[in-house]
């Protein structure tokens, strides 16, 4: 589906365009990203956390599967809950965690901003799913 901009110039696109560019910039630039980036290499970095991480995705494949197929039990739910308790409680993923949500309550306000300036939800229409 296709939505025709009658009435909207290449100058007009391009000056939008631009300010999301400066507004990418800016918010890369914020102390909130910068942490969250940081967070984010620290945990890549991790030996310990890259092992626990695949060791968290495995026993959630096989929770999903079983679930999938009706076979899951509360001990293999506690098993998932156990393991994604001790990756969090590595130092470097509880760092990463928090960046992540304070980075994440950063855009939601920069979202309200946008949304009121708009009068709609920007994040959701922006996300070009329908909401029927």
């Amino acid at each position: 589906m296709s939505v025709e901009t009658s009435g909207e110039s290449t100058e007009e696109t391009a000056s939008v365009e631009q300010r999301a560019r400066e507004l990418g910039r800016a918010l890369r630039d914020l102390p909130e990203y910068e942490r969250f980036d940081e967070a984010q290499a620290a945990v890549e970095g991790s030996e310990e956390a890259q092992a626990k991480i695949e060791e968290f995705e495995q026993v959630r494949q096989e929770f999903m599967l079983a679930r999938q197929t009706g076979q899951a039990s509360q001990e293999d739910l506690e098993e998932l809950q156990e393991t994604q308790e001790e990756l969090h409680d590595i130092p470097v993923m509880a760092e990463y965690l928090e960046a992540q949500n304070e980075l994440d309550a950063r855009l939601e306000r920069v979202n309200s901003t946008i949304s009121s300036e708009l009068g709609l939800d920007f994040a959701e229409e922006a996300s070009g799913c329908c909401n029927d």
